[in-house]
């Protein structure tokens, strides 16, 4: 058995890595295709002499079965919306590609040949983000990926919309001959969701980091106290994620000057005689909650990557060929249910974590909640200049879209298909929405990380020579993208760098 995790994703689809066969995939491949070649002969099987769908009672002629593949292609390529970049379009093809590479499907090893080539060809297929109910697979999607395969609609290649045919005639290709069920067998499964997800997880995990970090460093610009990071607070409390991430932060800050010991405050003669504290005892929610608010973002995301892992190495179409029963057997293994409720999970935990990366920059722009800076971090002339008022909108604009976004979409079910499809999972549409809440999160990362730089730049030399060596790290890297914003100057495009560098860079302590 091809097994894969999601660093061979990651290796393939965005480090863009060649892809090698092993030396006995394909002989693995080929004895399915055998077997169910000769199995099929005087059989009535699904989806190689009948029609699809409801259209399953109807037999095909013996000298119409080819052309039943290859109208099952054409008809189902009815995809609309945005097309799926390179990067999660190669992982699509990834995890079809190992899907098939179980075994169990019945295939040809021409199929398999022809996205290898495309793969290590750098050709992108034209797979649009719309078409999904996530039962019966990811039929359109996927037909639009084995248009591509047969020589005909658009792909990308090297960044630019081409006419599959003419691509072929460039790089001296030639279109997949499709035999037996190659047709239904491309398109009758969950890989367009599970691609999308594995992208979507491989991100998540990345942004995830770039909070414990950004929630580090703040906790250090405002001096807060140590204990609510501490091992002794957490421990108490048995989840893995929230303890993680204590441990995360506590590494993060060794060594800085700026987190307050609590021990200070128990030290302090004076402490009983005051009736008023300038500064607070303990720090907001947004400050001082950040293990218990990050650590099930933890582990939610390490739960779905286990389900991914799975769904990309299982077996996801229909019928499944097993040649050591000597049997076909019919079911629905095609259905994206796990993918659907993971994406929806996913989706909700990047919308809190959002949420909680706005408010701690909320609490930044207030100089009556933090009474250490100028309002917005503002560094001109208050009234004429205006600091991080302006990004604030956005911040906040884009938290409340990821808001919108986040409702169940594993609940929304619609028949359709002549209600064969009478109960569907919605699955691709859950890991498109996750997407988008992904990228709208690591805008709003984006913002308050350059927010805290922008803090950073506001303390003393003393103060900001007391920092973590982490912090200092961090701050050296934001500055090469953005600047300190004293006058007032257009913030896109600086946030568009930063948002960029966050993303394709892994923050690992």
């Amino acid at each position: 058995m091809n097994r894969i995790s999601l660093a061979h994703i990651e290796q393939h689809a965005i480090e863009k890595k060649e892809f090698i066969l092993a030396d006995d995939a394909l002989d693995k491949v080929s004895r399915s295709f055998n077997f169910l070649t000769d199995f099929s002969k005087d059989k009535i099987i699904y989806g190689i002499n009948t029609g699809f769908g409801p259209m399953a009672q109807y037999r095909i002629e013996t000298d119409k079965l080819n052309s039943l593949q290859y109208n099952l292609i054409r008809s189902h390529s009815s995809g609309i919306g945005r097309p799926l970049n390179e990067i999660y379009a190669r992982s699509v093809m990834l995890a079809r590609l190992n899907s098939f590479l179980q075994a169990n499907s019945g295939i040809s090893t021409g199929v398999i040949k022809q996205i290898v080539l495309f793969l290590n060809h750098g050709i992108v297929p034209e797979i649009f983000e719309h078409g999904s109910v996530g039962a019966s697979g990811d039929l359109v999607q996927l037909s639009h990926l084995g248009l591509n395969l047969i020589g005909e609609g658009h792909v990308y290649y090297k960044g630019i919309r081409r006419v599959t045919s003419e691509v072929f005639a460039e790089l001296g290709l030639q279109p997949l001959r499709m035999e037996l069920r190659d047709g239904l067998g491309l398109i009758n499964g969950t890989s367009c969701m599970t691609g999308i997800a594995a992208i979507n997880i491989i991100y998540a995990q990345r942004l995830v980091e770039w909070g414990i970090a950004a929630s580090s460093m703040l906790n250090e610009v405002v001096e807060a106290f140590d204990d609510s990071f501490s091992k002794e607070l957490n421990s108490v409390k048995h989840h893995a994620g929230q303890q993680y991430v204590a441990q995360q932060m506590r590494e993060f800050v060794q060594g800085s000057g700026m987190i307050r010991n609590r021990e200070e405050l128990f030290k302090d003669d004076t402490a009983l005689q005051r009736t008023e504290f300038e500064r607070k005892i303990q720090e907001y929610y947004s400050i001082r909650c950040v293990p218990q608010i990050i650590g099930p973002i933890v582990d939610t995301i390490n739960y779905a990557q286990d389900v991914i892992v799975n769904e990309l190495n299982s077996t996801n179409d229909n019928p499944i060929v097993n040649p050591e029963e000597n049997n076909v057997f019919h079911g629905g293994n095609f259905h994206g249910d796990y993918i659907s409720l993971e994406m929806d999970k996913v989706k909700i935990v990047l919308t809190k974590l959002s949420m909680l990366m706005e408010r701690q920059l909320n609490f930044l722009m207030n100089s009556k909640l933090n009474n250490k800076f100028p309002p917005f971090l503002n560094a001109g002339t208050w009234g004429l200049n205006f600091g991080f008022q302006g990004v604030q909108f956005t911040a906040t604009s884009t938290t409340a879209e990821n808001q919108s976004l986040s409702g169940s979409v594993y609940v929304h079910s619609i028949p359709n298909n002549n209600d064969n499809q009478d109960i569907v999972s919605m699955g691709t549409n859950s890991a498109v929405m996750a997407k988008q809440v992904l990228e709208n999160a690591y805008q709003v990362m984006s913002i308050h990380i350059m927010a805290i730089c922008q803090a950073i730049d506001l303390l003393d030399s003393e103060e900001k020579e007391r920092l973590s060596d982490q912090a200092k790290s961090v701050y050296t890297q934001i500055r090469k993208k953005a600047s300190f914003v004293k006058d007032d100057v257009p913030q896109s495009e600086s946030i568009a760098a930063v948002y960029e560098y966050i993303k394709e860079t892994s923050f690992k302590l």
